[in-house]
């Protein structure tokens, strides 16, 4: 304030209504200044905030810490996820400060609401002293019972029992809750979680309560988790454990509002030997992720516009060990106060998202969308995959082909014509192949490369076979015309008897012919001989 100074002479020369104008738009313009510093610092610097999500296995925990990435990733907004012991610790944790958002059940929620509505009948509900507010709903939660006795048909029937279960927090007061509604209290139930002076065993955890279960310790065990957890998925099918119907969720509405009717349905834990064996009645109620009234109003819009906008990515960042929690991401859903009067007011930052401008198509949609884009993609997948399916059939017939022609080089297979026969067969049925579209024109032209090959093999190996043979016919000749011409040697009187001899070796030499022995060259070329030696006979 003291660096904006006027001069005492130009005050000297207004009048006081001036005087006032001026130093007012000083003012002003001081604090707007201040203000938007303080933005400006604020935007570069980020915001921090503590995110309580209760218990590190649990799918809220697994969902905060996907959200903290894509926010941190697409905001200065950082946000510090730390494991708790549930539902009331994390509201305990929102009203003292020590967190600025929290996960919870609904209907925990609604009887803290109820609680100080009873203290303070006087107070109307806008007035209510409660430091949550809702931002959005991340998932259901389902009741889910597991019992290992057969005889156990229904909830009534857990009189007597042992029921692991921690003593503590959002899930401990659900089973109250249950259990109130069918008559049940504390004399009627064993909790494990409770140590013998009946107060909560701090110590006792939810795997705690799964190793009683599986030791034959407790007789049922509790949870209030979504769908397809994987601790009791693995409690099922570990144990001879069997979820058991929680009904009457209409009914446990009228007190406690916010709980809904669900089904659990038949073969969500095993499907070969179906668990449940039959679709079974449960009661469900809303995990919601709260931000306290203190958090700034513009933070609470954008976290919860990052949330709507980025519901893939988060999806994504979830391990690939927690197959089962990525669906829960696009159930992430507006609360409706109006119907679910349990649930907290919304958030003045929820609000602001909410109720701006008209969404977009794609933001209005996005759901449809997103199905329709992972159907898309399987679609694409599948058509990709029998492509290559049937490419892959087609290489394996072009492979035979190709196969079968190079073993034809193989002389044990047969003479040379039969061979190439086998050949000419060969590519015949690779043309016809081709032409109904068995093997590709790629694969063909790879055939016809090893046919190519494997012809020219064929017909060097009968250029040297028909050498062979007519090297043959051509001795064969030069002894029969050697025989002849050596006649003339003879010292003989009798012309009869040489020419016997001569027309003998014809006769010879005329049967070769006719058996192929000789050719008819070589033929030629020996009647030469005959007649030569046969008219120097008759001179002589």
């Amino acid at each position: 304030m003291a660096a904006f100074k006027l001069p005492s002479r130009f005050f000297g020369d207004v009048d006081s209504v001036s005087k006032f104008g001026i130093l007012s738009l000083a003012l002003a313009s001081t604090t707007l200044l201040v203000f938007v510093t303080a933005n400006l610092l604020n935007r570069f610097t980020g915001t921090k905030l503590i995110l309580v999500a209760g218990d590190k296995q649990g799918e809220s925990y697994i969902i905060s810490k996907a959200i903290e990435e894509v926010v941190e990733r697409k905001s200065n907004i950082q946000i510090e996820v730390i494991a708790t012991g549930g539902t009331t610790e994390n509201l305990e944790k929102l009203q003292k400060g020590e967190a600025d958002l929290a996960t919870a059940q609904a209907d925990v929620i609604t009887e803290e609401i109820n609680t100080i509505r009873n203290r303070n009948p006087q107070l109307s509900e806008p007035r209510l002293q409660v430091a949550e507010r809702s931002v959005v709903v991340l998932y259901k939660d389902l009741f889910q019972l597991v019992v290992r006795d057969p005889k156990i048909q229904t909830f009534v029937q857990l009189k007597g029992k042992t029921i692991a279960l921690p003593a503590k927090g959002g899930q401990y007061e659900s089973f109250e809750q249950v259990a109130r509604h069918f008559g049940l209290n504390a004399k009627d139930l064993k909790i494990t979680g409770l140590d013998s002076n009946g107060k909560p065993n701090a110590a006792y955890t939810d795997e705690s309560a799964d190793k009683d279960f599986l030791n034959n310790k407790a007789d049922a065990l509790f949870r209030v988790r979504a769908l397809g957890n994987k601790s009791i998925s693995k409690l099922v099918q570990k144990s001879s454990g069997r979820l058991v119907a929680i009904e009457q969720a209409e009914a446990m509405k009228i007190l406690y509002p916010a709980l809904e009717s669900a089904t659990i349905p038949k073969g969500s834990y095993r499907g070969n030997l179906p668990i449940p064996e039959t679709n079974i009645s449960t009661v469900a109620v809303s995990r919601l992720l709260l931000a306290s009234d203190k958090v700034d109003i513009d933070v609470i819009r954008e976290i919860t516009q990052i949330i709507f906008e980025n519901r893939r990515e988060i999806a994504n960042a979830i391990s690939p060990n927690n197959p089962e929690v990525k669906p829960l991401v696009s159930t992430i859903s507006q609360p409706n106060t109006t119907i679910s009067p349990g649930f907290p007011p919304l958030h003045p930052g929820a609000i602001a998202f909410y109720q701006q401008n008209e969404p977009s198509f794609i933001q209005e949609n996005a759901d449809y969308l997103a199905l329709l884009l992972t159907l898309a993609l399987l679609i694409f997948s599948w058509l990709r995959q029998i492509k290559i399916w049937i490419e892959s059939r087609k290489k394996n017939e072009a492979d035979e082909y190709i196969e079968s022609t190079i073993k034809l080089m193989n002389k044990s297979l047969g003479d040379v014509d039969f061979r190439q026969q086998l050949l000419d067969e060969a590519f015949n049925a690779a043309a016809k192949a081709l032409i109904h579209e068995r093997i590709s024109q790629e694969s063909f032209r790879t055939f016809n490369e090893a046919y190519k090959t494997t012809r020219e093999t064929l017909e060097r190996e009968a250029k040297f076979e028909q050498e062979k043979i007519e090297q043959k016919n051509r001795e064969l000749a030069a002894k029969s015309i050697k025989e002849v011409v050596e006649l003339l040697n003879y010292d003989m009187e009798d012309k009869d008897l040489l020419q016997q001899k001569i027309d003998a070796t014809l006769r010879e030499v005329a049967q070769k012919l006719i058996a192929d022995e000789i050719s008819e060259e070589s033929f030629r070329t020996f009647i030469e001989a005959y007649k030569t030696t046969r008219d120097a006979i008759e001179r002589n």
